[in-house]
């Protein structure tokens, strides 16, 4: 068992990543169990396939679990979820000092920590994340919300869970493409900063996608011990270390957009192709070597990721793609900030870049697909 600690003074809590953890969480959750009981929020997808192992866990420890089950997929980070939840949490009495606990991936984590967020303004909530995803970023940090017309994660607030627990085995019943989605965010940490961790990508990435639990629980504590020393030391995005975390999300998001947000082209898939782009429009800049771009794109090409417009199923223009970025989340002063890299391991924030070379760059991408 592997425990990485975000330390956060009060707000400070544990991320236990353990294979067969789910089995085991009455331990964990019970003291968070007030009256004896745990309101669990969870998909459908999920519900038929780890519920069961939580329910009797938690049973086992004497506590008594209300699943709440909604539709899966991204289209459930919508206003309408979140009201249909939040009134079943009303519903079951849920107060201020109730712990909720998400069992699902980041789409059910976002959902659930929004609402914990503000029901009664703030109740306690756990992430039990379960895809790929999930356990190596969206349930760390706090980062919480739904998508709105105007794009992904609009609507939202940082607010962080009291417990993470990460059980590698629930990946077995994934879909292969959900774990190579989820892949794309493992990548990521050593395109940022860790050249060493992108070389252990390149040469064990296949055996991570392939099953072998070592190859999981190794990538999974670096991801999260990765992503747990940017939040702490920057927690609300304030100082612009933990923006370095979007890598691969300002095009990404574009593409997630065009695409409607559907499953033709999963949130994983669009950082893949988004780091790709990023990658290949710093080494159109003369700030990456071609060498780093052509590393990065066969790569993500290697283990079955987009790495292009054509792999995201975009066929947008270059213009139509950068007014779906003027919608983000990060605009400021009319700015877009955009991550942008010196090489492999070398990210850094840039808030110059002109949006009319993007869309040129992304024309060029266009043809060349």
């Amino acid at each position: 068992m592997a425990i990485v600690r975000v330390a956060l003074d009060s707000r400070s809590y544990d991320i236990v990543i353990e294979q067969g953890v789910l089995d085991r969480a009455g331990s964990h959750l019970a003291p968070h169990a007030r009256k004896g009981r745990l309101v669990v929020v969870t998909d459908r997808h999920v519900a038929a396939a780890q519920l069961p192992r939580l329910e009797a866990s938690l049973r086992g420890a004497g506590v008594a679990v209300e699943p709440v089950i909604l539709p899966p997929g991204e289209q459930t980070k919508s206003w309408r979820h979140l009201e249909e939840l939040l009134d079943a949490l009303l519903a079951l009495e849920i107060e201020r000092g109730d712990h909720v606990v998400a069992l699902g991936g980041g789409v059910i984590g976002d959902l659930v920590g929004f609402a914990a967020s503000i029901l009664k303004r703030g109740c306690h909530f756990i992430q039990v994340p379960t895809t790929l995803l999930a356990q190596v970023d969206s349930s760390v940090g706090g980062k919480t919300a739904i998508n709105s017309k105007a794009g992904k994660n609009l609507v939202g607030s940082f607010y962080q869970p009291s417990l993470v627990l990460i059980d590698p085995s629930t990946l077995d019943t994934l879909p292969a493409r959900e774990t190579r989605a989820g892949y794309a965010e493992v990548v990521k940490y050593g395109l940022i900063d860790d050249p060493d961790f992108f070389a252990w990508c390149e040469a064990k990435g296949h055996d991570l996608l392939a099953g072998d639990a070592q190859a999981r629980e190794y990538a999974i504590e670096r991801s999260v011990a990765a992503k747990a020393a940017i939040v702490a030391d920057d927690e609300r995005e304030t100082s612009g270390r933990r923006a370095l975390l979007n890598l691969g999300h300002t095009f990404g998001h574009a593409l997630e957009a065009d695409t409607g947000f559907s499953d033709l082209l999963l949130h994983g898939e669009g950082v893949a192709a988004g780091m790709a782009l990023a990658f290949r429009y710093s080494a159109r800049l003369g700030l990456c070597p071609a060498e780093d771009a052509e590393r990065v794109t066969t790569h993500l090409k290697a283990v079955g990721l987009p790495h292009d417009l054509a792999g995201a199923h975009v066929k947008a223009d270059g213009a139509a793609l950068v007014a779906h970025m003027l919608h983000d989340k990060k605009m400021a002063a009319g700015t877009l900030p955009f991550l942008l890299a010196r090489g492999i391991g070398r990210t850094f924030l840039s808030k110059d870049v002109v949006l009319d070379d993007v869309a040129a760059f992304l024309d060029e991408e266009q043809a060349a697909a």
